[in-house]
Protein backbone atom coordinates (compact mmCIF):
# COMPACT_ATOMS: atom_id res chain seq x y z
CA UNK A 1 0.00 0.00 0.00
CA UNK A 2 1.43 3.66 -0.98
CA UNK A 3 0.15 7.26 -0.39
CA UNK A 4 -1.07 7.38 -3.57
CA UNK A 5 -3.45 4.41 -2.95
CA UNK A 6 -4.89 6.29 0.14
CA UNK A 7 -4.85 9.72 -1.72
CA UNK A 8 -6.76 7.53 -4.95
CA UNK A 9 -9.43 5.96 -1.97
CA UNK A 10 -10.18 9.50 -1.52
CA UNK A 11 -11.47 10.01 -4.58
CA UNK A 12 -13.24 7.15 -4.98
CA UNK A 13 -15.27 8.50 -1.99
CA UNK A 14 -15.79 11.55 -3.40
CA UNK A 15 -17.07 9.59 -5.97
CA UNK A 16 -19.82 7.58 -4.67
CA UNK A 17 -20.74 10.18 -2.30
CA UNK A 18 -21.65 12.04 -5.91
CA UNK A 19 -22.88 8.63 -7.37
CA UNK A 20 -25.64 8.46 -4.66
CA UNK A 21 -26.48 11.83 -4.87
CA UNK A 22 -27.88 11.85 -8.84
CA UNK A 23 -30.82 9.48 -7.26
CA UNK A 24 -31.23 10.02 -3.15
CA UNK A 25 -31.27 13.45 -0.90
CA UNK A 26 -29.77 12.41 2.34
CA UNK A 27 -29.79 14.46 5.46
CA UNK A 28 -26.28 15.85 4.71
CA UNK A 29 -24.73 15.94 1.54
CA UNK A 30 -21.56 14.82 2.84
CA UNK A 31 -21.18 11.40 3.71
CA UNK A 32 -19.06 11.93 6.37
CA UNK A 33 -22.59 12.72 8.18
CA UNK A 34 -24.37 10.71 7.04
CA UNK A 35 -26.16 8.28 9.73
CA UNK A 36 -28.45 6.17 10.78
CA UNK A 37 -31.23 5.51 8.13
CA UNK A 38 -28.95 7.31 5.35
CA UNK A 39 -26.34 4.53 5.50
CA UNK A 40 -29.35 1.90 5.31
CA UNK A 41 -30.36 3.53 2.40
CA UNK A 42 -26.77 3.27 1.13
CA UNK A 43 -26.56 0.03 1.50
CA UNK A 44 -30.01 -0.86 -0.27
CA UNK A 45 -28.36 1.01 -3.43
CA UNK A 46 -25.20 -0.34 -3.06
CA UNK A 47 -26.85 -3.89 -3.05
CA UNK A 48 -29.28 -2.61 -6.17
CA UNK A 49 -26.33 -1.59 -8.37
CA UNK A 50 -23.56 -3.48 -7.45
CA UNK A 51 -25.01 -6.41 -6.09
CA UNK A 52 -23.03 -6.40 -3.01
CA UNK A 53 -22.65 -5.04 0.08
CA UNK A 54 -20.46 -3.46 3.06
CA UNK A 55 -21.51 -3.86 6.65
CA UNK A 56 -22.06 -0.57 9.17
CA UNK A 57 -18.88 -0.73 10.79
CA UNK A 58 -16.93 -0.99 7.49
CA UNK A 59 -18.42 2.56 6.73
CA UNK A 60 -18.18 4.33 10.20
CA UNK A 61 -14.18 3.30 9.68
CA UNK A 62 -13.69 3.99 6.10
CA UNK A 63 -16.31 7.05 5.50
CA UNK A 64 -16.64 8.74 8.59
CA UNK A 65 -13.01 9.89 8.81
CA UNK A 66 -11.00 11.92 6.28
CA UNK A 67 -8.31 10.65 5.44
CA UNK A 68 -8.27 7.13 6.11
CA UNK A 69 -4.67 5.77 7.32
CA UNK A 70 -5.25 2.07 5.92
CA UNK A 71 -6.72 0.93 2.69
CA UNK A 72 -10.23 -1.67 2.74
CA UNK A 73 -9.94 -5.23 1.36
CA UNK A 74 -9.63 -5.12 -2.60
CA UNK A 75 -13.23 -6.70 -2.88
CA UNK A 76 -14.41 -3.95 -1.05
CA UNK A 77 -12.87 -1.32 -3.37
CA UNK A 78 -14.21 -3.33 -6.21
CA UNK A 79 -17.53 -2.99 -5.00
CA UNK A 80 -17.26 0.68 -4.64
CA UNK A 81 -15.53 1.49 -8.04
CA UNK A 82 -18.12 -0.96 -9.72
CA UNK A 83 -20.95 1.29 -7.74
CA UNK A 84 -19.04 4.57 -8.79
CA UNK A 85 -19.08 3.31 -12.41
CA UNK A 86 -15.72 1.37 -12.88
CA UNK A 87 -15.07 -2.24 -13.58
CA UNK A 88 -12.81 -2.46 -10.85
CA UNK A 89 -10.48 -0.85 -8.50
CA UNK A 90 -7.39 -0.95 -11.20
CA UNK A 91 -9.74 0.49 -13.86
CA UNK A 92 -10.64 3.40 -11.51
CA UNK A 93 -7.06 4.17 -10.53
CA UNK A 94 -5.47 3.76 -14.06
CA UNK A 95 -8.16 6.33 -15.01
CA UNK A 96 -7.23 9.00 -12.15
CA UNK A 97 -3.12 8.84 -12.34
CA UNK A 98 -1.50 11.57 -11.13
CA UNK A 99 1.29 13.03 -12.26
CA UNK A 100 4.49 10.96 -12.83
CA UNK A 101 2.64 8.31 -11.07
CA UNK A 102 3.15 4.32 -13.31
CA UNK A 103 0.41 2.14 -12.67
CA UNK A 104 1.54 -1.62 -12.99
CA UNK A 105 -0.82 -4.72 -12.11
CA UNK A 106 2.34 -6.76 -10.88
CA UNK A 107 4.72 -4.79 -8.58
CA UNK A 108 8.39 -4.74 -8.66
CA UNK A 109 10.56 -4.85 -5.85
CA UNK A 110 10.98 -2.03 -3.82
CA UNK A 111 13.64 -0.19 -2.82
CA UNK A 112 14.81 -1.92 0.15
CA UNK A 113 15.20 -5.17 -2.07
CA UNK A 114 16.94 -3.77 -4.84
CA UNK A 115 19.38 -2.30 -2.13
CA UNK A 116 19.72 -5.19 -0.06
CA UNK A 117 20.05 -7.55 -3.38
CA UNK A 118 23.04 -5.23 -4.82
CA UNK A 119 25.06 -5.41 -1.18
CA UNK A 120 24.68 -9.16 -1.77
CA UNK A 121 26.11 -8.90 -4.65
CA UNK A 122 29.19 -6.58 -4.13
CA UNK A 123 29.96 -8.62 -0.58
CA UNK A 124 30.43 -12.00 -2.41
CA UNK A 125 34.06 -13.07 -2.09
CA UNK A 126 35.57 -13.18 -6.11
CA UNK A 127 36.54 -17.02 -7.14
CA UNK A 128 39.99 -17.54 -8.40
CA UNK A 129 40.57 -18.22 -11.80
CA UNK A 130 43.33 -21.39 -11.27
CA UNK A 131 42.16 -24.15 -9.05
CA UNK A 132 44.71 -25.75 -7.78
CA UNK A 133 44.57 -29.62 -7.80
CA UNK A 134 44.68 -31.68 -4.64
CA UNK A 135 47.79 -34.02 -4.45
CA UNK A 136 46.78 -37.48 -4.79
CA UNK A 137 47.35 -39.49 -1.31
CA UNK A 138 48.04 -43.32 -2.50
CA UNK A 139 47.35 -45.56 0.12
CA UNK A 140 49.83 -48.83 -0.82
CA UNK A 141 48.19 -51.99 1.30
CA UNK A 142 50.87 -54.37 2.89
CA UNK A 143 51.91 -56.96 0.05
CA UNK A 144 51.49 -60.76 0.79
CA UNK A 145 53.20 -62.81 -2.32
CA UNK A 146 51.65 -65.95 -1.49
CA UNK A 147 48.02 -65.49 -0.44
CA UNK A 148 48.01 -69.39 0.09
CA UNK A 149 50.65 -68.80 3.24
CA UNK A 150 49.60 -67.80 5.99
CA UNK A 151 51.75 -67.68 9.54
CA UNK A 152 49.42 -68.12 12.22
CA UNK A 153 52.15 -69.97 14.91
CA UNK A 154 53.84 -66.20 15.66
CA UNK A 155 50.08 -64.21 15.39
CA UNK A 156 48.97 -62.19 18.31
CA UNK A 157 45.88 -62.21 19.03
CA UNK A 158 44.06 -58.99 20.72
CA UNK A 159 40.60 -59.29 19.79
CA UNK A 160 39.45 -62.30 21.00
CA UNK A 161 38.84 -61.73 24.70
CA UNK A 162 36.51 -63.63 26.92
CA UNK A 163 33.77 -60.87 27.58
CA UNK A 164 32.06 -62.25 30.53
CA UNK A 165 35.51 -61.55 32.29
CA UNK A 166 34.15 -57.91 31.91
CA UNK A 167 30.33 -57.75 32.71
CA UNK A 168 29.90 -57.94 36.55
CA UNK A 169 27.05 -59.10 38.03
CA UNK A 170 25.00 -56.65 39.96
CA UNK A 171 23.73 -57.85 43.50
CA UNK A 172 20.60 -57.59 43.77
CA UNK A 173 19.50 -54.95 46.56
CA UNK A 174 17.70 -55.26 49.62
CA UNK A 175 14.06 -54.44 49.99
CA UNK A 176 14.72 -51.57 52.76
CA UNK A 177 17.24 -49.94 50.45
CA UNK A 178 13.63 -50.13 48.04
CA UNK A 179 11.59 -48.49 50.60
CA UNK A 180 13.71 -45.75 52.00
CA UNK A 181 14.42 -44.83 48.18
CA UNK A 182 10.62 -44.39 47.01
CA UNK A 183 9.31 -43.60 50.25
CA UNK A 184 9.03 -39.72 49.23
CA UNK A 185 7.52 -40.37 45.86
CA UNK A 186 5.22 -42.71 47.91
CA UNK A 187 4.14 -39.33 50.02
CA UNK A 188 3.71 -36.99 46.97
CA UNK A 189 1.09 -39.01 44.93
CA UNK A 190 -0.66 -39.52 47.95
CA UNK A 191 -0.82 -35.64 48.55
CA UNK A 192 -1.18 -35.16 44.99
CA UNK A 193 -4.16 -37.20 44.92
CA UNK A 194 -5.70 -35.78 48.02
CA UNK A 195 -5.35 -32.22 46.81
CA UNK A 196 -7.02 -33.05 43.66
CA UNK A 197 -9.89 -34.67 45.45
CA UNK A 198 -10.21 -31.32 47.51
CA UNK A 199 -9.88 -29.08 44.35
CA UNK A 200 -12.65 -31.09 42.57
CA UNK A 201 -15.01 -31.84 44.94
CA UNK A 202 -17.35 -29.04 43.72
CA UNK A 203 -17.32 -31.16 40.54
CA UNK A 204 -17.89 -34.57 42.22
CA UNK A 205 -20.26 -33.45 44.75
CA UNK A 206 -22.64 -31.01 42.49
CA UNK A 207 -25.49 -31.87 40.47
CA UNK A 208 -26.80 -29.99 36.84
CA UNK A 209 -30.42 -29.18 36.78
CA UNK A 210 -31.88 -28.34 32.62
CA UNK A 211 -33.99 -25.99 32.35
CA UNK A 212 -36.02 -25.15 29.13
CA UNK A 213 -38.33 -22.03 28.67
CA UNK A 214 -41.64 -22.02 26.63
CA UNK A 215 -44.36 -19.88 25.53
CA UNK A 216 -46.70 -20.13 27.79
CA UNK A 217 -50.26 -19.08 25.27
CA UNK A 218 -48.45 -20.50 22.23
CA UNK A 219 -46.63 -23.85 23.98
CA UNK A 220 -43.57 -23.25 21.91
CA UNK A 221 -40.04 -21.76 22.50
CA UNK A 222 -39.47 -18.35 23.39
CA UNK A 223 -38.71 -15.78 20.72
CA UNK A 224 -36.23 -13.62 22.76
CA UNK A 225 -32.90 -14.30 24.29
CA UNK A 226 -33.35 -15.11 27.76
CA UNK A 227 -31.68 -13.05 30.50
CA UNK A 228 -31.16 -15.48 33.74
CA UNK A 229 -30.08 -14.24 37.33
CA UNK A 230 -29.06 -16.47 39.63
CA UNK A 231 -29.19 -15.10 43.27
CA UNK A 232 -27.23 -16.24 45.91
CA UNK A 233 -26.98 -15.55 49.51
CA UNK A 234 -24.21 -13.63 50.67
CA UNK A 235 -22.68 -13.39 46.83
CA UNK A 236 -23.06 -11.05 43.95
CA UNK A 237 -25.29 -12.27 41.31
CA UNK A 238 -24.88 -14.08 38.25
CA UNK A 239 -25.99 -13.19 34.94
CA UNK A 240 -26.42 -15.73 31.71
CA UNK A 241 -28.00 -15.17 28.36
CA UNK A 242 -29.89 -17.95 27.07
CA UNK A 243 -30.31 -18.06 23.37
CA UNK A 244 -34.29 -18.61 21.87
CA UNK A 245 -34.96 -22.50 21.71
CA UNK A 246 -31.61 -23.29 23.87
CA UNK A 247 -32.09 -24.50 27.57
CA UNK A 248 -30.43 -23.50 30.68
CA UNK A 249 -27.94 -26.31 32.61
CA UNK A 250 -26.82 -25.37 35.67
CA UNK A 251 -24.46 -27.25 38.13
CA UNK A 252 -24.78 -26.66 41.77
CA UNK A 253 -23.97 -28.24 45.41
CA UNK A 254 -26.58 -26.11 47.03
CA UNK A 255 -30.24 -27.25 48.07
CA UNK A 256 -32.06 -23.99 46.59
CA UNK A 257 -32.19 -22.11 43.33
CA UNK A 258 -33.65 -18.71 43.25
CA UNK A 259 -33.94 -17.28 39.54
CA UNK A 260 -34.51 -13.99 37.62
CA UNK A 261 -35.59 -14.30 33.94
CA UNK A 262 -36.55 -11.22 31.70
CA UNK A 263 -37.22 -10.99 27.83
CA UNK A 264 -38.19 -8.26 26.12
CA UNK A 265 -41.64 -9.75 25.21
CA UNK A 266 -42.18 -11.64 28.09
CA UNK A 267 -43.31 -10.69 31.67
CA UNK A 268 -40.23 -11.10 34.22
CA UNK A 269 -40.63 -14.35 36.09
CA UNK A 270 -38.88 -15.54 39.70
CA UNK A 271 -38.51 -18.93 39.73
CA UNK A 272 -37.74 -20.68 43.62
CA UNK A 273 -36.50 -24.12 43.80
CA UNK A 274 -36.02 -26.61 46.73
CA UNK A 275 -33.35 -29.14 45.06
CA UNK A 276 -33.60 -31.57 47.76
CA UNK A 277 -36.67 -32.94 45.69
CA UNK A 278 -36.71 -30.93 41.85
CA UNK A 279 -36.39 -32.81 38.94
CA UNK A 280 -33.33 -32.35 36.97
CA UNK A 281 -35.03 -31.29 34.09
CA UNK A 282 -38.09 -29.24 33.74
CA UNK A 283 -40.00 -26.90 31.46
CA UNK A 284 -40.54 -23.19 32.32
CA UNK A 285 -43.19 -21.40 31.00
CA UNK A 286 -43.10 -17.86 30.23
CA UNK A 287 -46.21 -15.15 29.74
CA UNK A 288 -45.86 -13.43 26.81
CA UNK A 289 -46.42 -9.48 26.71
CA UNK A 290 -48.82 -9.48 23.91
CA UNK A 291 -48.27 -5.19 23.77
CA UNK A 292 -44.63 -5.19 23.44
CA UNK A 293 -45.28 -8.35 20.68
CA UNK A 294 -47.45 -6.22 19.03
CA UNK A 295 -44.86 -3.08 18.43
CA UNK A 296 -42.45 -5.80 17.72
CA UNK A 297 -44.28 -7.16 14.65
CA UNK A 298 -45.61 -3.90 13.24
CA UNK A 299 -42.14 -2.63 12.96
CA UNK A 300 -40.52 -5.73 10.89
CA UNK A 301 -43.70 -6.36 9.24
CA UNK A 302 -43.49 -6.27 5.52
CA UNK A 303 -45.48 -3.68 3.73
CA UNK A 304 -44.62 -4.21 0.39
CA UNK A 305 -48.23 -4.40 -1.80
CA UNK A 306 -49.47 -5.47 -4.92
CA UNK A 307 -49.57 -2.20 -6.32
CA UNK A 308 -48.38 1.72 -5.41
CA UNK A 309 -51.99 2.23 -3.90
CA UNK A 310 -51.92 -0.76 -2.24
CA UNK A 311 -48.15 -0.42 -0.36
CA UNK A 312 -49.33 3.05 0.22
CA UNK A 313 -52.00 1.72 2.29
CA UNK A 314 -49.80 -0.76 4.37
CA UNK A 315 -48.02 1.66 5.54
CA UNK A 316 -50.53 4.01 6.48
CA UNK A 317 -51.80 1.41 8.63
CA UNK A 318 -48.48 0.24 10.12
CA UNK A 319 -47.78 3.93 11.19
CA UNK A 320 -51.22 3.91 12.85
CA UNK A 321 -50.70 1.42 14.21
CA UNK A 322 -47.60 2.37 15.95
CA UNK A 323 -49.06 5.62 16.56
CA UNK A 324 -51.56 4.48 18.78
CA UNK A 325 -49.03 1.51 20.60
CA UNK A 326 -45.97 4.02 21.63
CA UNK A 327 -45.71 6.86 24.03
CA UNK A 328 -45.50 10.50 22.54
CA UNK A 329 -42.65 10.57 25.05
CA UNK A 330 -40.89 7.19 24.15
CA UNK A 331 -37.28 7.10 24.83
CA UNK A 332 -35.83 5.21 21.82
CA UNK A 333 -32.39 4.25 20.78
CA UNK A 334 -30.84 2.68 18.08
CA UNK A 335 -27.64 0.45 19.16
CA UNK A 336 -24.21 0.38 16.60
CA UNK A 337 -21.58 -2.40 16.73
CA UNK A 338 -18.79 0.01 16.24
CA UNK A 339 -16.60 2.23 18.76
CA UNK A 340 -17.16 5.66 16.35
CA UNK A 341 -20.95 5.70 16.95
CA UNK A 342 -22.39 3.22 19.42
CA UNK A 343 -25.76 4.35 20.18
CA UNK A 344 -27.93 6.84 19.05
CA UNK A 345 -31.35 8.18 20.11
CA UNK A 346 -34.17 8.62 18.34
CA UNK A 347 -38.06 10.52 19.05
CA UNK A 348 -41.19 8.35 17.96
CA UNK A 349 -42.15 10.14 14.51
CA UNK A 350 -38.14 8.84 13.45
CA UNK A 351 -38.49 5.41 14.83
CA UNK A 352 -42.16 4.58 13.00
CA UNK A 353 -40.01 6.74 9.77
CA UNK A 354 -37.43 3.75 9.84
CA UNK A 355 -39.86 0.76 10.10
CA UNK A 356 -41.85 2.14 7.58
CA UNK A 357 -39.48 2.63 5.19
CA UNK A 358 -39.73 -1.02 2.97
CA UNK A 359 -35.86 -2.03 2.81
CA UNK A 360 -34.52 -5.32 3.82
CA UNK A 361 -32.26 -4.32 6.73
CA UNK A 362 -35.48 -4.40 8.89
CA UNK A 363 -35.61 -8.27 8.36
CA UNK A 364 -32.31 -8.07 10.58
CA UNK A 365 -34.05 -5.72 13.18
CA UNK A 366 -33.46 -6.86 17.48
CA UNK A 367 -35.08 -5.72 19.92
CA UNK A 368 -32.61 -5.35 23.33
CA UNK A 369 -35.47 -4.20 25.41
CA UNK A 370 -39.09 -2.54 25.47
CA UNK A 371 -40.81 -1.01 28.78
CA UNK A 372 -44.11 0.28 28.90
CA UNK A 373 -46.13 1.98 31.13
CA UNK A 374 -48.94 1.67 33.62
CA UNK A 375 -51.35 2.56 31.12
CA UNK A 376 -50.00 -0.07 28.36
CA UNK A 377 -48.06 2.85 26.12
CA UNK A 378 -44.37 1.81 25.08
CA UNK A 379 -42.34 4.19 26.74
CA UNK A 380 -38.92 2.61 26.08
CA UNK A 381 -37.10 0.82 22.94
CA UNK A 382 -33.69 -0.44 22.49
CA UNK A 383 -33.07 -2.04 19.28
CA UNK A 384 -30.43 -2.64 16.87
CA UNK A 385 -30.48 -4.07 13.21
CA UNK A 386 -28.09 -7.19 13.15
CA UNK A 387 -25.40 -7.75 10.29
CA UNK A 388 -25.53 -10.56 8.24
CA UNK A 389 -23.20 -12.68 10.23
CA UNK A 390 -24.36 -11.84 13.93
CA UNK A 391 -27.96 -13.60 12.10
CA UNK A 392 -26.72 -16.67 11.27
CA UNK A 393 -24.94 -17.10 14.33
Amino acid sequence: MTDLDLLHFEQLKKDVQGQYLKEHTPSQDDISKWKGIDIIYFQEDLRKKAKGNISEKSFYTYFKSSPVTKLPRIDMLNLLSIYAGYDSWYEFKKLHLFAGELLQENENLDEEEIDELEKTVTTAPEIPKTEFQPKKIENTAPQNTDLQKSNTENQQVNQTKNTTQEIGIPSVPPKKNFFKKNAWALVTSVLITITGLLGFKDVLFSKTYKYCFIDKDRGVSVINTLEIMVVKENESPLMYKIKPGECFYYSTKDKNLKMRISAPFYEPLEVNRNLENAPEEEKIELKPDDYKMAVYYFSIKDIKGGNPDEQVALIKQKRNQLENLISSNAVIYQVYDNDTYGIERLDKQKYITLVTTPTTSLKNLNVIEMKKDNKGKIVSIKFKIATTNEKNK
